[in-house]
């Protein structure tokens, strides 16, 4: 009598799981230890059919992508934040949300990501089996699916505890086309929310300054918000997540890419009174200051308050408000109206504010 099932779909591989409580050089060895690890961390946490699979790849049906876009949009991202936990999210959150924006900003759907750690000998295991259960967490709140990855373990002090790498590919729908280079004069410049508020949490957290406060990071993903903007207005001319180099940058990066000015009004960003406080403290900028769920969004001015009133609806936007327009000069300018009345440059962030906080 065959013992064996004849059909290899049949045969389902027992999975592993990790013996000690902290990481060692073995895991990462490629060894029996390392398959432990992996199929107790990770295929356990993220499991679904494509991961399941263990090839050194994930594949897709072609033909199912189209039926839902006619391009194809990829990105990649490393984390290396600090402290791992922080108020109103982890490393793990921050992978998965980065990533997932990074994707929607193109108008794209996100739907599969990858998932590569850099772990340090001697980290906590169940640190590591928190953050992937934070991963798997955010990727079902933002839709998407964890099918594909890689482990290294280093030396002890040859990485600080843990860094993530997550890649992603989304599908772009027909007739969305966002981009820099459509900026247009006139056009309404738009944020979903309060500014800098990851950046502050971040800095609080590392506990070298004697403050306290209920400020959490804005870590989420957008990709919903966004699916709600382009259902009722394909035409967005560009947008962003003001993430590292925060507002500034990003709409210096848009002056520059168009030749287009951008004026900002000061008096009309938000910007809550715990983040002017310590910034006032530490000589920072909150328009410089890090965001992992803002969006700024450039629009025609005829579609404006449509755009402004999608954004309300949505539990992301709430707080959206139009925050400066386009003009036609100076070219690649970006221009700040104070509260006196008075306008001065901002100008892209040179150096960094804040290490590590993403």
């Amino acid at each position: 009598m065959n013992i064996f099932p004849t059909n290899p779909v049949q045969i389902r591989r027992r999975r592993g799981k990790v013996q000690d409580t902290h990481i060692t050089l073995a895991h990462g060895s490629g060894g029996k230890a390392m398959r432990d690890l992996i199929d107790d961390i990770f295929v356990n946490t993220f499991n679904n059919p494509i991961l399941s699979q263990l090839e050194d790849q994930a594949s897709f049906n072609l033909a199912t992508l189209m039926q839902q876009g006619d391009r194809l949009a990829f990105t990649t991202d490393s984390y290396v934040v600090d402290p791992l936990f922080f108020p109103g999210g982890d490393i793990g959150e921050l992978a998965i949300n980065g990533t997932v924006n990074d994707l929607a900003v193109s108008g794209a759907k996100p739907l599969y990501l990858t998932c590569s750690v850099i772990l340090e000998e001697g980290l906590a295991v169940e640190t590591l089996r928190r953050v992937a259960q934070n991963m798997q967490a955010a990727a079902k709140k933002a839709g998407v699916q964890i099918v594909t990855g890689d482990t290294k373990v280093v030396h002890r002090g040859a990485v600080d505890k843990l860094f993530i790498n997550t890649s992603g590919i989304g599908v772009i729908p027909p007739g969305v086309n966002i981009s820099a280079h459509n900026l247009q004069p006139g056009d309404a410049v738009i944020i979903n929310g309060e500014l800098g508020n990851h950046g502050t949490a971040i800095l609080i957290a590392r506990g070298e300054l004697a403050l306290e406060t209920n400020l959490e990071s804005d870590c989420q993903p957008l990709n919903s918000l966004v699916e709600s903007i382009l259902k009722v207005c394909p035409q967005i001319h560009a947008m962003r997540d003001a993430t590292r180099g925060g507002l500034a940058t990003v709409v210096n990066e848009f002056a520059l890419s168009s030749n287009m000015g951008i004026r900002l009004d000061d008096q009309s960003i938000p910007i809550r009174e715990e983040v002017k406080g310590v910034c006032e403290i530490l000589g920072l900028d909150p328009l410089y200051l890090a965001n992992e769920g803002k969006l700024v969004v450039v629009v025609g001015r005829e579609n404006t308050e449509t755009v402004l009133s999608a954004m309300k609806s949505h539990p992301a936007g709430k707080d959206a408000c139009v925050i400066g327009e386009v003009l036609p000069s100076p070219p690649g300018v970006v221009l700040l109206k104070t509260a006196f009345g008075a306008e001065r440059i901002l100008d892209m962030l040179v150096g960094e504010q804040l290490p590590r906080i993403c």
